[in-house]
């Protein structure tokens, strides 16, 4: 009896759950263009459950969409968490060291705890943290303006490419020009390209 009885309770539920699902619309995600005169800096961390290995990756493009810069490099055993800020604080360093720093910076990733720590001046606990948010807090200055924003991770795919590419490398790797496997995500972002996210 208890059995049955847990079967429609279950079965309820799960209609319940799918009804309420039905009504909602997908989100519209898309990477979005920076300003004439702005550079956007995409970032990712990825940490793989099973082994914590983990690997940072991100991209650097114009007004237009071009290609300014890729990076990707494993970093070896960490948290999700450690690896989205070893990524922005990277790709802050690559920026200045490619001439930027004179330029208006848009960073953009898709970790929210991170954008609102970095935005709001949040405190954080964590010591691996504290010294990641002290590096990029001392570095953001160096922009003529910088705007820091969360996207959704289907808007942040370009990054997300290099994060996974840095999961194969021996060695950090910067590029000047983008690498075959990411192209097609670039040119899609380029025009625009819609990618729906369900709520």
């Amino acid at each position: 009896m208890w059995t049955i009885c847990n079967r429609i309770y279950t079965s309820n539920i799960l209609k319940r759950v799918l009804l309420r699902n039905l009504h909602k619309q997908p989100i519209k995600v898309s990477w979005k263009k920076p300003e004439i005169g702005w550079k956007k800096l995409n970032f990712d961390g990825s940490c793989k459950c099973k082994t914590g290995n983990a690997s940072i990756g991100g991209v650097v493009r114009d007004h237009n969409a071009e290609f300014l810069l890729g990076y990707a490099e494993s970093i070896g055993k960490t948290n999700s968490t450690i690896a989205e800020f070893a990524a922005l604080r990277r790709g802050l360093e690559l920026v200045l060291e490619n001439g930027y720093s004179n330029s208006d910076i848009w960073v953009e990733g898709d970790y929210m705890t991170l954008v609102e720590i970095i935005s709001l001046k949040k405190d954080v606990k964590c010591v691996e943290v504290q010294k990641h948010v002290s590096c990029i807090n001392l570095m953001l200055p160096e922009f003529r303006n910088c705007l820091v924003t969360h996207v959704y991770r289907q808007g942040n795919r370009v990054a997300d490419k290099f994060a996974q590419i840095g999961h194969r490398l021996k060695q950090p790797q910067i590029w000047h020009v983008p690498p075959g496997e990411v192209v097609g995500v670039m040119n899609e972002d380029a025009n625009g390209k819609v990618v729906f996210r369900m709520r």
